[in-house]
């Protein structure tokens, strides 16, 4: 069992690559669209006969919330929490105010030890993860214990289910099967990129959102499913005005600089910045949606394209393999890929984009150079000595393009030690004149370095590519 001293001390965790006062301005600037609730007051007010139904003011207040993120992998390091930053950044501008963020462990009593932490802060609680079908997933049983409220088989959610698997219900294994269950009270939400729904529990003046963990299925589930159900229970609240420019290949501190130098900007827009992997994202917010702070976001845009032009890659939530897809699919272009020393790590970044079938010609993964040579069923005569290693890249992607039919191709080799001990990736990279131009990338060991060294990958892809 976790104490409230420790759930507390949670509250202050870190988002995915910020740092404690870049978190904590995410959690505090929705105080800066003014009017917001006292804390544990609620947008909720309840009727006559108990239901609970949107307060009617001309000028509602921010609704506060509170966010659970369930997962050991996280408490142990293994994967960094996205869901806070995401959740709150896109809630904020509708005039949602996150009021804190913990991570709890996949048990019973953790999650529902947090739930009577956050309930007690906020009558709106967005719980992340434990959805899925194996037993650690257990947030559903957790907060149908905690509210009381039944669990049972949904018909629709159900006939997804068999659609999916083609198989009948009568066939599905039990652990699929429990993933169309959803509360009797309030509703669930529906989920087109997995097998776990999202779950809304409706208690009294409480209101439970669950949603899976995977972002590929949480992030288009809060924007198409979560947001339209708030806005029709609890009536849509006062909107701001946000803008997102996103970099590559810059720092942090580099964009701040030029921003304030070739400023000013508006006294009371509040801005931040997340990093992650060597991508920055600047988010610029204003209190009110109107055409003065329209015309002020545009001057911010306007600037950051005269000045950091170079390093822009979005000005949205498009991600850095969207683009890169997107300008080869201007061109009428595709990309292939073949990877040893990443463990498919470039492949499954571009695969996840939601472009990938447009421009991905496709990708090879193999567990060394020979082995990739053989998938390419190039012959033993025709393959260079092992001293020649860039002639074999050389080859590998020139024969991944034909195979293919790929007008682009990215080969990365084998991971070697160099005389400082750090190690490194040859790349090679054909173009759609059938050059071969080839790399020497830094290659860290773990997920955070292959994330680092597929970003560098994109950079130069659309660098090349603009």
């Amino acid at each position: 069992m976790i104490s409230e001293d420790h759930l507390i001390w949670q509250l202050t965790m870190l988002g995915a690559g910020m740092s404690v006062m870049e978190f904590v301005t995410v959690l505090l600037l929705g105080a800066a669209l003014g009017g917001r609730s006292q804390a544990g007051e609620s947008a909720l007010q309840p009727t006559a006969q108990g239901e609970v139904q949107p307060s009617e003011t001309a000028d509602p207040p921010p609704i506060d919330y509170m966010i659970v993120v369930t997962g050991n992998e996280l408490l142990e390091g293994q994967y960094a929490d996205g869901h806070t930053v995401f959740i709150t950044r896109t809630l904020l501008p509708l005039g949602y105010h996150c009021l804190g963020s913990m991570i709890v462990d996949d048990r019973r009593e953790d999650i529902a030890e947090a739930l009577r932490f956050a309930s007690r802060k906020a009558k709106l609680v967005i719980v992340t993860g434990g959805l899925g079908p194996t037993e650690n997933d257990v947030t559903r049983e957790a907060l149908a214990e905690f509210t009381g409220i039944e669990l049972k088989e949904h018909p629709e959610a159900l006939r997804e289910m068999e659609r999916r698997f083609n198989t009948p219900a009568a066939q599905l294994r039990p652990n699929l099967r429990k993933q169309t269950q959803v509360p009797v009270r309030g509703t669930y939400l529906k989920n087109p990129n997995g097998t776990a729904v999202g779950l809304v529990f409706d208690k009294d003046d409480l209101l439970l959102a669950a949603l899976p963990g995977p972002p590929r299925e949480l992030q288009p589930m809060v924007r198409d499913e979560l947001l339209p159900y708030l806005d029709r229970r609890l009536g849509k609240r006062p909107r701001g005005c946000m803008l997102q420019l996103r970099f590559v290949g810059v720092g942090q501190s580099q964009i701040d600089h030029t921003l304030k130098q070739h400023g000013p900007l508006p006294e009371e827009m509040i801005w931040f910045s997340t990093f992650e992997a060597g991508r920055v994202d600047f988010t610029f917010v204003l209190p009110q949606d109107n055409q003065a702070n329209r015309a002020r976001l545009e001057s911010v845009r306007q600037l950051a394209r005269q000045h950091l032009a170079e390093y822009l890659y979005a000005e949205d939530a498009t991600t850095l393999e969207e683009h890169v897809l997107q300008l080869l699919e201007q061109r009428g272009q595709r990309l292939a890929l073949a990877e040893v020393g990443s463990g498919g790590s470039l492949a499954a970044a571009i695969g996840n984009a939601s472009n990938a079938r447009r421009a991905l010609a496709g990708a090879l993964v193999a567990a060394d150079t020979d082995s990739l040579r053989r998938m390419l069923q190039i012959a033993d005569a025709a393959w260079p000595p092992e001293d020649a290693q860039a002639e074999r890249l050389r080859q590998l992607a020139q024969t991944t393009g034909k195979l293919t039919g790929a007008d682009w191709v990215v080969v990365l080799g084998e991971p070697t030690r160099q005389a400082d001990g750090n190690r490194s990736i040859v790349v090679a990279v054909k173009d759609h004149t059938g050059k071969v131009e080839q790399l020497q990338q830094a290659a860290a060991s773990g997920e955070a370095g292959r994330a680092v060294l597929v970003t560098r990958l994109l950079d130069h892809l659309r660098r090349r590519l603009r």
